[in-house]
């Protein structure tokens, strides 16, 4: 499929007159939890011509998304659009960037994106995003005591990842087998936690078990000890010079 997602990069670069600088998996496969009827979610950054950026229009489109055949979905963030939301520590975009499928980077893109990451990184931010997602895969529960695999694997992700944040203060590796660390994760919960993965791995997405009771007791220790501890965390801010001579360089093709 490698060879087909770059054919498809290449060819909305004609389409839509721009560059590609980056693109990864995104979802789950990335995650590394994908079921066998799971999507390919693409995700890139583009640059345009100089002139784009010197246009009076006040809000030329900056966004490209694409659905193909093969369940190839693409989405794509113009350059200045993305590095705006880097500032602010958007969370889509972080997990882009270190996702472990990488498909695509022009060379110095990605590594100067990874050493500004950092200091843009906002724990406070992070612990919310990942607490809220377990929050609302919480709510898919269904009144006989069952949710869906995809659900209660997104739950773990979110209830590992503010752990992550809470601990370590650092950006939660994209892989869900990254986030089994010894220091965030309760040793009686990894074999349920390993079984629940074999499962997805093998049935569709719509496959649904009954709440485990111990990985319930997970979720409401985690909302409660992230939820205290993100108050004591430091937020971090990338002055904008920075990000603004970033968007200089790759505009020109410096």
């Amino acid at each position: 499929m490698h060879d087909e997602i770059i054919s498809a990069l290449k060819e909305l670069e004609v389409r839509n007159g721009c560059k590609i600088l980056f693109a990864a998996e995104s979802g789950s496969r990335a995650w590394g939890f994908a079921s066998p009827d799971s999507d390919y979610d693409v995700r890139a950054i583009y640059v345009k011509p100089l002139d784009w950026y010197l246009s009076i229009e006040t809000a030329p489109k900056d966004t490209i998304e694409e659905t193909l055949p093969g369940d190839l979905d693409i989405a794509a963030w113009e350059l200045r659009k993305a590095l705006r939301l880097f500032a602010g520590c958007n969370l889509p975009l972080c997990e882009w960037l270190t996702s472990p499928i990488l498909y695509y980077a022009v060379p110095g893109f990605l590594e100067e994106m990874l050493e500004f990451l950092p200091h843009a990184f906002n724990p406070v931010k992070v612990t919310h995003h990942y607490l809220s997602l377990a929050r609302q895969s919480r709510t898919t529960q269904a009144e006989d005591g069952t949710i869906s695999l995809k659900k209660l694997c997104y739950l773990l992700r979110g209830l590992l990842a503010a752990r992550w944040c809470c601990h370590f203060q650092t950006m939660p590796p994209v892989r869900f087998q990254d986030l089994l660390h010894p220091e965030i994760l309760p040793d009686k919960l990894l074999p349920g936690i390993q079984h629940l993965l074999a499962q997805k791995h093998a049935v569709c997405e719509s496959a649904r078990q009954i709440f485990p009771a111990e990985m319930l007791d997970f979720y409401e220790a985690t909302m409660q000890e992230c939820g205290r501890k993100s108050a004591e965390l430091t937020p971090r801010h990338l002055p904008n010079v920075t990000l603004d001579n970033m968007l200089r360089q790759w505009v020109r093709g410096e």
